[in-house]
């Protein structure tokens, strides 16, 4: 139990760490917009002329953030709102954990930890003697994933009817096929506690890896991304001054 809840976290961070980052950066850039920007614009309306486009579009933005504010606040709070809602219910669920699995990099993450938190706790319970039927029920419970969920309960419904639990994995397609493989082996041999603990110590493994490479992967895009918004419009701030020297130096 600690393990998946050690497990669980872990997970939850990795889909947290990108969240945070791009609040960050977007709050960085609605604060030049809306207390840095303004201060060259009232020195470049002193200055009068023509200005570059790119100082243009950076002043107009600048100018929309500050009068229109609260749209944005309503949009994100409805938008919000809107989610939260559609995920309470069971096709929004299903809909938007389908999307998440898919996800680059962080469905890899989402998809490994689920893999992880399924076998961990399953063998778990089969190792102390839960009958099967209610492993299944309750890993279906915390699950974390509709998706997941759904192919658990389907598993389910199959040993009910005399089946295999690997069958029906399989044929949701959302289990890998190794770990399909490795508890279609463990139903054979009599020894699915002992596979399924395997495949949790393989795939906890496999969930360090995957936030190490998501890690790896989002800081840099993400110190680019802000360099480009930030140096995007230093430039187009420092542009009519540059045009407004060469001017100078060109009349004198």
């Amino acid at each position: 139990i600690e393990k998946a809840d050690a497990l669980k976290r872990k997970v939850q961070g990795a889909m947290v760490y990108p969240a945070v980052v791009l609040t960050v950066a977007l709050g960085a850039t609605a604060f030049m917009l809306i207390f840095i920007i303004p201060t060259f614009a009232k020195m470049f309306s002193d200055f009068g002329g023509e200005l570059p486009l790119p100082t243009k579009i950076v002043l107009a933005l600048s100018h929309a953030l500050q009068s229109f504010w609260w749209v944005g606040v309503l949009a994100i709070i409805a938008g919000a709102t809107t989610f939260t809602r559609y995920y309470a219910t069971d096709n929004g669920k299903r809909v938007i954990d389908a999307a998440m699995l898919k996800l680059p990099v962080l469905g890899d993450v989402l998809l490994k930890g689920g893999v992880a938190r399924f076998t961990r706790t399953l063998g778990t319970l089969i190792a102390s003697g839960v009958p099967i039927l209610a492993g299944l029920e309750i890993t279906a419970r915390t699950a974390g994933n509709k998706v997941l969920s759904e192919a658990i309960m389907t598993a389910r419904a199959s040993i009910r009817e005399g089946e295999t639990v690997a069958a029906p994995l399989k044929a949701s397609n959302v289990f890998p096929p190794m770990v399909v493989q490795m508890i279609s082996v463990g139903e054979q041999t009599g020894a699915l506690d002992e596979m399924l603990t395997k495949i949790a110590v393989f795939y906890e493994a496999e969930v360090d890896s995957a936030v190490d490479t998501m890690t790896s992967v989002i800081e840099p895009i993400m110190i680019v991304l802000m360099g480009g918004i930030v140096g995007g419009m230093v430039v187009a701030m420092y542009l009519p001054m540059f045009k407004l020297i060469s001017v100078v130096s060109g009349g004198n």
